[in-house]
């Protein structure tokens, strides 16, 4: 199996921890996003989208979308959970981290760190802090009584949140207010076989 993605995406991280927590061996491609490496026309060929992260199993089909390709891996395993409603909660979770959590944390994320905050975007960086922090106080509430998203153990559902929620600080999140969250980051942190995302400043 092949992944091609960018580490310090959260949406291509969620797969190397996935792979990791689930001690499933695949070959990691990198790409650089930032030098244009997914409008290649070799990279276009395997996603004719031009987004990563891309899957390639080892029947040669190609995935695309990063909870579709976690619900891919987690098929038999812990992380999937065996019962309708469970299963349900969790694609309630991943469809609002892709809805309401990514598009507003990610993204001020990305202005801060990557465009460091230029004058055009920062009434846009501004709106995101709002949606984000309405995303994470939903979050907060709903693990005020419960050590994971949904059940008692770890889901793709926690895989897909924790992946941008741990690194918010870098968009200019302040966490501190939000202990619910910080237990829960900690929890997925002490899971067996959990690898981190290198620093941004290692890039």
């Amino acid at each position: 199996m092949k992944i091609y993605g960018d580490i310090y995406s959260g949406n291509c991280y969620k797969l190397k921890l996935m792979c990791a927590l689930l001690a499933l061996e695949h070959d990691w491609i990198p790409i650089d996003i930032l030098r244009g490496e997914t409008r290649s026309d070799s990279f276009l060929a395997l996603n004719p989208n031009g987004q990563i992260p891309v899957c390639v199993t080892d029947d040669n089909a190609v995935l695309t979308e990063s909870n579709a390709i976690l619900f891919y891996l987690a098929q038999g395993s812990d992380y999937w959970p065996p019962d309708k409603l469970s299963q349900t909660r969790v694609l309630e979770w991943q469809c609002f981290e892709q809805y309401s959590h990514e598009p507003t944390i990610a993204v001020a994320r990305y202005i801060k760190v990557y465009e460091h905050m230029p004058d055009s975007r920062m009434d846009e960086y501004k709106t995101r802090l709002k949606g984000g922090y309405r995303a994470l106080d939903l979050m907060e509430a709903h693990l005020s009584d419960r050590h994971f998203l949904v059940g008692e153990r770890g889901s793709i559902a926690d895989v897909s949140l924790f992946a941008y929620t741990h690194v918010a600080h870098e968009g200019g999140f302040d966490l501190s207010a939000y202990p619910s969250i910080n237990g829960w980051i900690a929890r997925i942190k002490s899971l067996p076989g959990y690898v981190a995302m290198p620093p941004t400043s290692s890039r």
